[in-house]
């Protein structure tokens, strides 16, 4: 074997060895198993107390903050917004906060700020999504009353792995649910 051939191989191979030690890294921050809910101080950190929409900041109600992490700095959160008084007064009711690509319903949102609101039907709420700083929507999912909810809250993100045999992969508005996924 030649020199040149042996540092061609050498090149190869370190060239490998890197790119599976960053591989795991970028799959493990998407890996449902990792994800967990986030701490009510890692809310803290991340969730504005006004939250940027359009061209206002809405008060937001931290109490009613959810959200989860990956523990490597990726949240996807909400909070419901004080939105009396605001433009946004009927249209929306949440702030929506995402780091890491995700599905919610059938739509697909990359990281982003988002908002969104809900009109209620017999049975259901239809719940429409919007980019936080135009306003434009990006799509609307049906939540469901679920008859598992025990606790009706005003708003929570269950982490994308359930306790026992039962995932949990929604997110929940009082009674409703619908359901997300991380985007792999």
């Amino acid at each position: 074997m030649t020199s040149w051939t042996r540092r061609c191989l050498l090149n190869l191979v370190v060239c490998l060895a890197l790119a599976f030690s960053v591989a795991p890294a970028s799959l493990h921050a998407q890996s449902a198993e990792n994800w967990r809910a986030a701490t009510p101080d890692e809310l803290k950190s991340i969730i504005p107390a006004r939250a940027p929409v359009i061209s206002e900041r809405i008060e937001t109600e931290f109490r009613t903050a959810s959200g989860i992490t990956d523990g490597s700095g990726h949240f996807i959160a909400g909070v419901v917004m004080i939105t009396a008084g605001y433009s946004a007064e009927g249209k929306y009711s949440h702030y929506f906060l995402v780091q890491a690509p995700v599905r919610v319903g059938t739509i697909d949102l990359p990281s982003g700020d988002y908002v969104f609101g809900w009109t209620r039907s017999q049975d259901a709420l239809k719940v429409s999504f919007y980019q936080a700083s135009t306003g434009k929507e990006v799509g609307q999912v049906d939540a469901e009353r679920n008859p598992a909810i025990t606790r009706v809250e005003s708003f929570r993100i269950w982490p994308p792995h359930g306790t026992g045999s039962e995932p949990r992969s929604v997110i929940q508005i009082g009674r409703f649910t619908f359901p997300y996924s991380l985007a792999k």
